[in-house]
């Protein structure tokens, strides 16, 4: 489940001269005593590779390539999967931003004194909350720019506002 790592497990007299033998193939090691033997180590998927391949060992190799790729894919999935899920809550948080922003100005008024345009935008927001900025762009029949100025018309509206009663 961890790294790959293979140990050999040899006299304590034998472990530093297997070691630079070892070397010598290109398959570099490293050694230390434990328990009073000899353990020569390598840490890298690489060089356990070779030497799975210089020994004939085909069935270990092709086990040691399937989890390299497993362990690959989770860590690509895992990614995506992190990706989507801080979009997700950036559009919320963005969205909830947009309905407290059109609450505001319609609550004073100013909302009816914007443009047709985002007066459209703000109540397609308000009946579907979750569309993307795209799907709101389809279902007006505008371009998906014109909403995304609209909100962001919306949310600076209501932030200057916002900041004038803070003034105030």
């Amino acid at each position: 489940s961890g790294r790959t790592h293979l140990e050999f497990s040899v006299p304590a007299a034998e472990a530093e001269l297997l070691a630079r033998r070892l070397g010598e193939l290109d398959l570099p090691a490293s050694w230390r005593l434990r328990r009073g033997r000899g353990v020569v180590t390598w840490k890298s998927t690489e060089t356990v590779g070779t030497f799975l391949r210089m020994m004939g060992g085909g069935a270990a190799l092709l086990e040691l390539e399937a989890r390299q790729v497993s362990r690959s894919v989770r860590g690509d999935l895992n990614r995506v999967i992190n990706a989507e899920s801080a979009n997700l809550q950036r559009a919320v948080a963005a969205t909830a931003r947009q309905l407290q922003a059109i609450e505001t100005l319609d609550a004073d008024g100013r909302l009816a004194r914007q443009p047709y345009v985002v007066r459209l935008v703000a109540d397609a927001r308000r009946d579907v909350p979750e569309a993307t900025l795209t799907e709101l762009a389809e279902r007006l029949q505008v371009h998906r720019s014109a909403v995304q100025r609209a909100l962001e018309r919306i949310e600076k509206l209501a932030q200057t506002m916002n900041e004038v009663a803070w003034d105030g």
